[in-house]
């Protein structure tokens, strides 16, 4: 073999396979194969990628759908919760309510019962013969003073001719003053305020000085009201009536003769009499109104009976009720309290004057008094009027 010459080429054999270096070449037609799939190959990749994509987007679908499964889970057990909470709550109510049924039952049986002892009560009340209609307040008060306001027109009570007085009144407010102590009432509202306001004063007494205390001091409460009297123009009461021998309907029948006669100053026809005989007292009831006027003036008046002369007691017919009853809280601002007054050999008045001396010079904060009352020993009380600060003992002595 030449190896300076070409081989010689025989172009009518087929073409053999050719291997270099590990490589292996293939015909043509083989080619083209590869090429189809060398690009599927290459399109695979992007299907997988879509693929792994779409199941990553599944994936995150599922863990939002399971977060949003457990949060209405977790919502669900909260809400059944709270409505187990409110059950227990509307069975604990319902208990309650049960109790408070039960209780309210058993007072409102016991208020029957007591309705019904209440009622057999006010039968046998009302079936007493001496029974008292009217229901009185009961108070010890001191003695007080009436003053006449005004007249009243009652028009309703025009044909009887009545007489209508209103009377105001007021009870006095008593202050217990005890041992060593005394009650100034001065003039001017402002003197008292002052020295209350000092608190403490040195006060010559018996040549020595003694500090005492000025309080101020509160009352008890007392009663205002109105006292309207009506003065019958058509009755008169009598009194002082004789027992004598006679039947009851006798001396009745003899009252309503005795003061029917107009020639002795009788008061004409007469309408009623009610006469008492245990106590001696009868209610003369005129048929004509103003008929009562005829005995004004008389409080005698002649009863003829049983061949003999009496006189009779006579006075008007008065009725008497109380309006606008009102209770008040009293208070002295015109009055001081001294306390802590010390004791001296001089006796209860000469220490009173040196106290009265002291609070009236102007130098000391005093002023002009009006009352003073001073206690050395046991306890007296003072009754302080309305609007007034005048204090006026009433009762006086050891307590």
């Amino acid at each position: 073999m030449d190896f300076n010459s070409p081989p010689s080429m025989d172009f009518n054999s087929p073409p053999s396979s050719l291997q270099d270096n590990g490589f292996s070449m293939v015909p043509t037609d083989a080619l083209g194969t590869s090429k189809e799939e060398m690009e599927r190959l290459k399109e695979e990749p992007e299907m997988w990628k879509k693929r792994v994509e779409e199941a990553a987007k599944v994936e995150v679908d599922l863990l939002v759908s399971k977060a949003s499964a457990d949060r209405e889970d977790a919502r669900a057990e909260k809400k059944l919760t709270e409505l187990k909470e409110q059950e227990e709550q509307r069975k604990d109510s319902i208990i309650i309510f049960e109790r408070e049924l039960f209780l309210l039952n058993r007072e409102n049986a016991e208020l029957k019962e007591e309705i019904e002892k209440l009622k057999e009560d006010l039968e046998e009340y009302n079936s007493q013969d001496n029974l008292v209609k009217e229901f009185e307040i009961k108070k010890k008060v001191a003695e007080m003073k009436l003053k006449f306001t005004h007249l009243e027109d009652m028009k309703d009570d025009w044909a009887d001719m009545d007489t209508h007085c209103v009377f105001g009144a007021a009870t006095k407010i008593p202050f217990r003053l005890n041992q060593n102590q005394a009650l100034l009432t001065f003039e001017d509202e402002e003197v008292a305020q002052r020295l209350t306001k000092m608190g403490k004063h040195s006060v010559n007494l018996d040549n020595r000085t003694a500090n005492v205390g000025v309080r101020p001091f509160e009352l008890e409460m007392g009663f205002q009201f109105e006292l309207h009297v009506t003065v019958s123009g058509k009755k008169i009461n009598v009194s002082k009536i004789p027992e004598l021998p006679i039947p009851k309907d006798w001396m009745r029948d003899k009252l309503e003769l005795n003061f029917y006669k107009t020639e002795q100053g009788g008061g004409g026809e007469i309408e009623n009499v009610t006469y008492n005989k245990e106590s001696g007292t009868a209610v003369i009831t005129f048929l004509k109104p103003g008929a009562s006027n005829n005995f004004l003036g008389c409080t005698k008046y002649p009863f003829y009976a049983e061949g003999r002369c009496f006189k009779l007691s006579v006075s008007p017919n008065f009725d008497f009720h109380f309006r606008n009853f009102q209770p008040y809280c009293g208070v002295s601002k015109k009055t001081i309290l001294l306390k802590g007054i010390p004791e001296v050999e001089e006796d209860e008045e000469s220490v009173q004057d040196m106290i009265e001396i002291h609070f009236q010079k102007p130098s000391n904060g005093g002023g002009e008094i009006e009352k003073i009352k001073y206690i050395s020993k046991g306890a007296a009380y003072v009754c302080f009027e309305e609007d007034t600060g005048n204090a006026t003992v009433e009762i006086t002595g050891n307590s």
